[in-house]
């Protein structure tokens, strides 16, 4: 279980980096989320605070990123995680995948992979490739009690056809594990899956 437990690990840490902000538009709040994404982090601070402090998902969001990893302010676990709750709590799916994962490696928190689940789960409930990726071999591996290939190759399987990066691999190493009418329940959810946003 240690070796799952690892690519669960290795499988997070590419996701992170990748950025899953929409297009900038061009409003403040968006302002601030180009400074994010230019590496201007003081700019990034200045424009996003008002909006977190006044309740913005987004901007509580990109706030928890920047305490996770010191970007712009001073490393800080335990505020990035208190961001990434506020706007988990409102529907935000960037920060419920982002709060699952400190919860999943132990950033200001105890590890507890009950509750990197279920904020892994509503992320992928609401279409987040990186959350459904993430979901799909937690089932895979057993994290999600109990195994369940079917329900693994579902979640991987969406996040596949977002093209999200290493979900095709994940997708064809779950698929090496089932049946032939295995594959095909989880083909049939996959069609019929929904995505349930909260907000």
């Amino acid at each position: 279980m240690c070796n799952a437990y690892s690519r669960i690990a290795a499988l997070t840490a590419i996701l992170s980096s990748l950025c899953f902000a929409a297009p900038v538009k061009a409003g403040p709040l968006d302002y601030g989320i180009a400074a994010y994404n230019s590496a201007d982090y003081a700019t990034a601070l200045r424009s996003l605070k008002p909006f977190a402090d006044r309740g913005d998902p987004e901007a509580e969001n990109y706030l928890g990123l920047m305490n996770e990893f010191g970007r712009g302010v001073p490393q800080d676990y335990a505020l990035a995680l208190k961001w990434y709750r506020i706007a988990a709590e409102q529907g935000d799916a960037e920060a419920q995948y982002n709060l699952a994962s400190m919860y999943q490696n132990g950033k200001g928190v105890s590890k507890n992979y009950v509750e990197a689940v279920k904020w892994y789960r509503r992320a992928a409930e609401q279409g987040l490739a990186a959350g459904q990726l993430v979901l799909g071999v937690m089932y895979e591996i057993g994290m999600v009690e109990p195994k369940d290939l079917v329900s693994a190759y579902m979640w991987v399987n969406l996040a596949a056809a977002q093209s999200l990066q290493g979900a095709q691999e994940e997708r064809e190493k779950i698929e090496r594990q089932m049946t032939a009418a295995q594959v095909a329940e989880a083909q049939n959810l996959s069609r019929e899956w929904r995505p349930r946003p909260e907000r």
